[in-house]
């Protein structure tokens, strides 16, 4: 299984010489199963590339995941260019949380006043199929969803391939249960053993005094989950709009000197955009 992260910032996508090693564009993550199968999960910002190279590919075959429907996860959909041709067949996989229906949610990003190209008039062949509790799978890998601790819900998910699993927890508050999400017990048995969590990382203790409630995580529980879990590798993520390299930095020094002084071997960095890992 091979994870590239194509965006990694949190809320809203930006730009500056403080963000270069980080990066600026908001989700997406590729999964690429042992037999090159592809999963792309949310739409945020860095989508936009994800589809310049599947095209660049001939690549238009593909399972596409949503974790919610906040703007900075979709809102890259309609430059996806994928989508604008006819031989695309797109399946879609999510739940209809905030809206009706999974495609009412992606249909809504592309309505007027918001973008010249309604959805009717995309080409691509998208099939919805919505699963909210139950396990599934697609090509060899095993996808498992959970509830998000998050303010209109939605999912975060554990894949599984060949006795490898990454377990993918953006947008997860934690220390507080919003409606229709879970406790942090119910994380911990969930990334308990994770060979790779991804989890929501946006805040530190200064800036969780001033957003509880917003549906985010200070990076230090994260980094208690991941330690309680036994996980091989945590990477940090969604990092804050306003978070520039060197602070990023400095929350995975302090995370590495926590892991040190506990005498314990687990990994921690914060991902990037670009980042490929392989499992």
């Amino acid at each position: 299984m091979i994870i590239r992260c194509w965006g990694a910032r949190g809320s809203i996508p930006v730009s500056g010489p403080e963000y270069i090693k980080y990066g600026g564009d908001t989700t997406c993550v590729e999964i690429r199963t042992k037999n090159d199968e592809i999963i792309i999960i949310d739409a945020g910002s860095s989508i936009r590339r994800v589809g310049n190279r599947l095209i660049k590919e001939g690549r238009l075959e593909f399972t596409m995941i949503f974790t919610h429907a906040h703007w900075d996860h979709v809102m890259g959909f309609p430059f996806f260019k994928p989508i604008y041709v006819s031989k695309s067949r797109i399946n879609v996989c999510g739940c209809p949380f905030a809206q009706s229906t999974v495609e009412e949610m992606i249909a809504k990003v592309m309505s007027p006043p918001y973008f010249p190209v309604n959805y009717n008039d995309i080409h691509a062949d998208i099939t919805y199929g919505g699963n909210c509790v139950d396990s599934f799978t697609i090509d060899s890998v095993e996808v498992v969803p959970i509830p998000l601790s998050h303010p209109n819900q939605g999912l975060g998910y554990k894949f599984i391939e060949d006795g490898k699993s990454f377990v993918f927890l953006t947008d997860n508050e934690l220390t507080l249960r919003h409606e229709g999400g879970l406790d942090y017990p119910d994380y911990l048995e969930f990334s308990s053993g994770a060979d790779l969590l991804i989890h929501d990382a946006e805040y530190t203790e200064e800036d969780y005094a001033k957003t509880k409630g917003w549906g985010h995580s200070i990076f230090t529980d994260a980094l208690r989950l991941a330690m309680e879990g036994n996980v091989r590798q945590l990477g940090l993520f969604h990092h804050n709009q306003d978070r520039s390299d060197d602070g990023i930095d400095q929350m995975v020094e302090q995370c590495r000197g926590i892991i040190r002084r506990s005498n314990t071997s687990m990994d921690c960095f914060a991902v990037h955009q670009n980042m490929e890992i392989l499992l």
